[in-house]
């Protein structure tokens, strides 16, 4: 993994953290606690960037579902 890579992840609010929290069953309300952390995080846009460059499936990043991160690249097609 590329140095860069390395510290953003090193800095998130996410770490140390149970990554159950960010892969929950349900979308909308189990996915609110890791919102919650991701909201207060120095590195929610590097995450974000990080997980719709590659095109993560799963789990929440960055403060986005994976429904959110369709959306937001469906937009960003649209508005190229």
């Amino acid at each position: 993994m590329p140095q860069h890579e390395l510290e953003w992840r090193m800095a998130g609010a996410c770490r140390g953290l149970d990554p159950a929290i960010f892969h929950p069953e349900d979308d909308d309300d189990e996915a609110a606690m890791a919102k919650g952390i991701c909201a207060s995080c120095v590195v929610q846009v590097a995450c974000l960037n990080h997980a719709l460059v590659s095109r993560e499936k799963v789990g929440v990043w960055g403060g986005a579902t994976e429904r959110e991160r369709r959306r937001i690249l469906r937009q960003r097609r649209r508005s190229a």
